[in-house]
């Protein structure tokens, strides 16, 4: 049995570690995140209450995106809501509970003027 080589190792690490840019493309989430703005987030499996996280769409692969979680279920998986519930139903309303597995918590939040 050959051991893993340890670059390989660090560069899967490195992946699953290093932070992720996002930018706000719609109205859902605000007066907390508005369109335009940038987000850095990390993956992270522990979600809680509150947090503010972006996800792929379970209905629509390659489209990512930001919520706030309303609940966490013992099965690794979250509810998710926007702040702006009249901007859109694209949320938990809509397609429930999403995995917590592969979603990045937003860590910063970049002023619109920077981005």
């Amino acid at each position: 049995m050959a051991l893993p080589n340890p670059t390989t190792k660090a560069r899967n690490l490195w992946t699953q570690l290093r932070p992720r840019r996002f930018i706000v493309a719609d109205r859902s989430m605000e007066p907390t995140l508005v369109d335009g703005q940038g987000l850095v987030a990390h993956a992270s499996t522990r979600a809680r209450i509150n947090q503010i996280r972006c996800f792929e769409h379970p209905d629509e692969p390659g489209f990512w995106l930001v919520k706030r979680v309303s609940a966490v279920m013992e099965s690794g998986t979250m509810m998710v809501l926007s702040d702006n519930l009249a901007a859109t139903k694209a949320d938990s309303r809509s397609f429930g509970a999403v995995a917590v597995e592969g979603s990045f918590r937003v860590v910063l939040r970049v002023p619109r003027r920077w981005t």
